[in-house]
Parts: structure tokens; sequence; C-alpha cells
């Protein structure tokens, strides 16, 4: 099988997805285009270097909506023969996107990609597509659906974690974020936005609270106890599944949750042949990747079971990964991937998560596997993996080694 190398990754940064943040004013065309010309003027690309590009984006609606990816080609640099494709798993839209290309690749379909994602959750609002997931109820009452919130804190109850550890997480995120930014180790993933005039409009993550402490988050209300527990409440709808539970813990709130976000991420993948054609050095191997589903009342374990499918599928052990990168959707998301592998939290998201950072839906997987190369390079490191927990019960799981 042919090998699918990384050559080259950028993201922008996160801007607050509300009104009043930086990016409010950039559609999701605009900031696509803007990733695809960055990898296209880093890598001195002929405008028809591409056999396509993969998309992801999680609300396909409005501006948002129709073949995104193949109007990001046309607003491009690109040429008119590259085509575009823009896929929908939730929030590993952006990883399943680089998975696809990458096995397109290895299959021996065309020589070079770029995948990626974008979501600009200011102007176009979670859940506005209208989900069935979210809306039907003759889905949502037979699989025992709830919202995502709940399914966290389900996950806090069920396997043992507490406000306080929760919290714990969530500042160290903080500090981490804001030490990376620091020691600019997002400095050559990071292209600037700009606005319609050429102007900067950021350079920099926009979410992030530096000064978070345990103490400051222990101040904060939990988010989903009043959904949980008013009658009729979405905890018995989970506890029609998980009976053995008296009552759900509700420790989650805005700050161990994954931030609300605008942003966007990309990646050029190749073969080494299109490597060598355009004097480009490959960074990384994409040695595998996994996707699995799993239960979508407690819904967020997926990181746990496709990571154990894809150790399995490689001959692989837990301790052969040197680095992981774990979507920060909630705290206990991560807290229960450290707890099911054994690791300890100096190997997880040492830069910080999408706590501090933010989750732009559909770009988050590329964005935290962009980051992961990053720091293997930076450590002079081997092999990392990539994951994320999505809506309704999945995982999706990428495996990269340095070359």
């Amino acid at each position: 099988m042919i090998d699918a190398f990384i050559y080259d990754a950028c993201r922008s940064p996160r801007g607050r997805g509300r009104a009043d943040g930086a990016l409010h004013e950039v559609t999701a065309l605009s900031l696509s285009a803007q990733m695809l010309d960055a990898l296209k003027a880093r890598n001195t690309l002929p405008p028809d270097a591409l056999e396509d590009v993969i998309w992801g984006n999680v609300t396909q609606i409005g501006e948002q909506g129709g073949c995104l990816a193949r109007s990001a080609v046309m607003a491009s640099g690109f040429a008119d023969s590259v085509p575009g494709l823009s896929i929908n798993r939730f929030c590993a839209s952006g990883l399943e996107a680089v998975n696809l290309a990458a096995n397109q690749i290895r299959a021996g379909s065309g020589s070079a990609y770029i995948a990626g994602g974008v979501e600009m959750m200011s102007r176009v609002a979670m859940g506005s597509d209208g989900a069935a997931v979210a809306v039907d109820p003759t889905l949502a009452l037979g699989a025992r659906i709830v919202p995502q919130g709940i399914s966290a804190d389900l996950i806090a109850t069920e396997y043992g974690f507490d406000r306080a550890q929760c919290d714990a997480w969530a500042a160290q995120s903080q500090h981490r974020a804001h030490a990376a930014w620091q020691d600019k180790r997002f400095d050559r993933a990071i292209v600037p936005v700009y606005d319609q005039n050429g102007l900067v409009i950021l350079d920099r993550d926009e979410h992030m609270r530096p000064d978070t402490t345990a103490d400051t988050l222990a101040a904060l209300t939990p988010a989903f106890q009043t959904i949980g527990e008013q009658m009729p409440g979405f905890d018995a709808v989970a506890r029609l599944r998980y009976p053995h539970l008296e009552r759900i813990s509700h420790v989650h709130h805005a700050g161990n949750s994954s931030g609300i976000v605008d942003g966007a991420a990309a990646l050029l993948l190749g073969t080494r042949e299109f490597g060598a054609a355009h004097g480009l050095t490959p960074r990384a191997r994409i040695r595998a990747s996994a996707k699995i589903g799993c239960d979508p009342t407690i819904m967020l374990t997926g990181p746990v079971p496709v990571t154990q499918k894809l150790l399995r599928e490689q001959g692989m052990d837990i301790a052969d990964i040197d680095l992981f990168e774990v979507n920060e959707a909630f705290s206990a998301v991560v807290l229960l991937f450290l707890q099911a592998f054994g690791l300890g939290p100096e190997r997880v998201n040492v830069n910080g998560g999408a706590i501090a950072m933010g989750h732009p839906l559909g770009a988050t997987g590329a964005i935290i596997l962009g980051t992961l190369l990053d720091e293997l390079e930076r450590r002079d490191l081997h092999t990392g993996l990539a994951t994320l927990c999505v809506a309704s019960g999945m995982g999706v799981a990428t495996l990269i080694e340095r070359v």
C-alpha cells in the first residue's frame, strides 16, 4: 500500500464564537479559502496540484451549507480542475477528512490532497441545521439520547470523577495553552486571519483565560443540572440506560467544557513522489486510522474504544505512543481516557486543549493533529495519536509517526 505523508499543517487562531468575537465578520467560505491559499503559498504549489479537497463542517446550513469544500476551492487560488468534498462526522469531521484523504492516497487514488475543516459558530449556530439526533423524538427516545452536557456528567458519575478533578484539568488546560503561546509553540501552524481590506483581524487564540484557577472555576454553577433534574428531565432518560445510578452528579460548566469558537485548519497530504516533485520534505506518515460507534446515551466515551481498536489492529500497546491529543469536549472525556489507559497527564494535551482555546466543531480534528505533529517535532519524539469523541456515540482516531 502507498504511504500517505503529511507535508504541512496550518490553522487559524480561534475567535470567540459570538457576535463580538474577532472572526465574526468572516464567513466560513472566506476562512476556508484563506487556509487553502496559505498551504498553496507556503509550499509553492501549482494551482492544479491537488486531486481533491476534503473539508469537514458540522452545521451544514446557510452559508456553511452546500458543498463548502468546492466553494472554498473556487474562492481560493487553486484551479477549477480541483474538486471538493464536504463531510460531516460531527466533532471529528476535520480529522475524518484527513483520514479519508490519507486512505485515498494509500489506495492509489491521487497523489495529493488538502484536508481539514471549518466552523464559524458565531455565524451559524450549533444545532441550527435541525439534525434528527437532536430534534426527532422517535430517534431520541428510542436511543435514549440526551444533550452532550448530560452525557459528560454521566461519564463523571459512572467513572468516578468529581467536580474538583474536572476543574483541575480545566485549569491545567488554560495554563498549558498560555505557556504554549508564550513559548511560541504554535507559530509554525498559525495563519493570521485577514479581513476584506487585507488587514489582520486575529493572530492569536481569543478564548483563553490564563488567570483561571481551580478556585475561580469552583464558583461556577453547573451548566446542565437544571435540564437534567427538572421533570421530565434528561437525567431520567439517561438512567433508563444506566439504572444502577441513583443520581447523576452535575460537575460540568462553562469553565470545564470546550469553548464555542470560530476557526479552521488544513493539512497537505501526499505521496513521497508528490513531495519529491515539488521539493517538499515529508514531516510525518499517517500510519493508521480507526472509527467506531458506541453507546449514544453516554455518547462521549468513543476515544477509549477507538484507541483500543486502532492499537489492536496495529499490534501496538499504549506505551508505544509518545504523545496524545484527546479533544477536550469536556474534562471528563479526557479524564476517562487517562483512567482507561493508565496514563499520566504529562503525555496528553501538553499544550492545552479545547477547554482553553475552543472547539470549532468541523475544524478541531485537523487542529489537534497539526498540534500533535508540531509537538512531536519540538520534543524530537516519534509517534502520536489524535482522537475525538463524537456526537451520537462515535469515536475517531489517527496514528502518525514522524519521518
